[in-house]
């Protein structure tokens, strides 16, 4: 069973962030977890010169952070609304180690961010900050985007559908057990999903006849095999999870099959933080977790 008893909510006192600390209230009361709230103040902040070209970095201005902590514990009246202890955590610092260090520091279990900042500059370095924090934290990391289809009530919790895109390597392979699990504790629909990327280039008829056509049909009896065998038992009987097999470009097959099954959260395994992982990521993930319509659920390998 999921537990999910210590969650770390990194706020910038954004919409983003307040629509990120909904979800984290939800699942809070859920799971009787207490909440810690963030924020982190970089020391050093880039500033696009007038005339154009990469920003600079300069020091950031002094920050009053008596003053930051009771406007954190304000932006967390919701909590103390429903009831829900927390933790407020000004710190100094860059803000990708400072989540992470505090997570360490918390042992928190979860992680919720919203995946984009106010506006401009800032907004792009929230969402870079967001993509990081999911290749390099230890434990799950759930990002909200904005235009989420479902906004959660105040005694439901919101995952009634998922989408579980595996590929079997043992990221995925955790997520898809976290997965079932929260479909277990919700009494949720899950889909288990897997992606065959074919070959973007029609390759000449005879060709395609004889070689590629039985590589096809090789590929979509294995990948099926491979499903059915990743699923135990158990699961079926507490979950019926269905499986789901297409063929596409990886991340418009997820984002699409969650559209047209209004989908409340995806869940998915995160490579790493290699080169290799980080290209992966990149073309896989990131495009995922940006262009979703509901919570995604990130974890990587132990």
């Amino acid at each position: 069973m999921v537990e999910f008893r210590r969650i770390l909510c990194p706020i910038d006192f954004s919409d983003f962030s307040q629509h990120a600390l909904d979800y984290a209230l939800r699942i809070a009361r859920w799971y009787d977890a207490r909440i810690v709230a963030m924020h982190a103040v970089p020391v050093i902040v880039p500033v696009v010169s007038p005339l154009g070209g990469y920003p600079m970095p300069i020091p950031a201005p002094e920050p009053d952070l008596a003053a930051l902590r009771v406007q954190l514990d304000a932006f967390m009246a919701p909590a103390r609304n429903l009831h829900v202890p927390y933790d407020v955590d000004v710190r100094l610092g860059e803000p990708v180690a400072s989540i992470l260090d505090a997570a360490t520091e918390y042992t928190a279990d979860l992680i919720v961010l919203g995946t984009h900042g106010r506006g401009g500059f800032e907004r792009f370095v929230l969402g870079s900050v967001a993509e990081k924090v999911l290749r390099k934290a230890a434990c799950p990391v759930l990002t909200v985007p904005r235009r989420v289809h479902h906004v959660p009530g105040s005694g439901e919790l919101i995952f009634k559908t998922i989408l579980c895109p595996v590929d079997f390597s043992p990221s995925s392979m955790r997520a898809l057990s976290l997965a079932l699990s929260l479909a277990e504790e919700a009494d949720a629909r899950v889909a288990v999903m897997h992606v065959l990327e074919w070959f973007t280039e029609r390759a000449p008829f005879e060709v395609e006849d004889l070689v590629i056509r039985d590589y096809r049909r090789q590929a979509e009896e294995d990948a099926r095999k491979r499903l059915a065998e990743a699923i135990t038992p158990a699961a079926r009987t507490y979950c019926h999870p269905e499986e789901v097999l297409v063929a596409g470009k990886v991340h418009r097959e997820i984002l699409r099959v969650a559209s047209e099954r209004q989908a409340d959260l995806i869940v998915m395994g995160v490579h790493g933080r290699g080169v290799v992982d980080i290209a992966l990521f990149g073309s896989t993930t990131t495009q995922v977790v940006r262009g979703a319509t509901c919570a995604v659920l990130t974890l990587r390998s132990e």
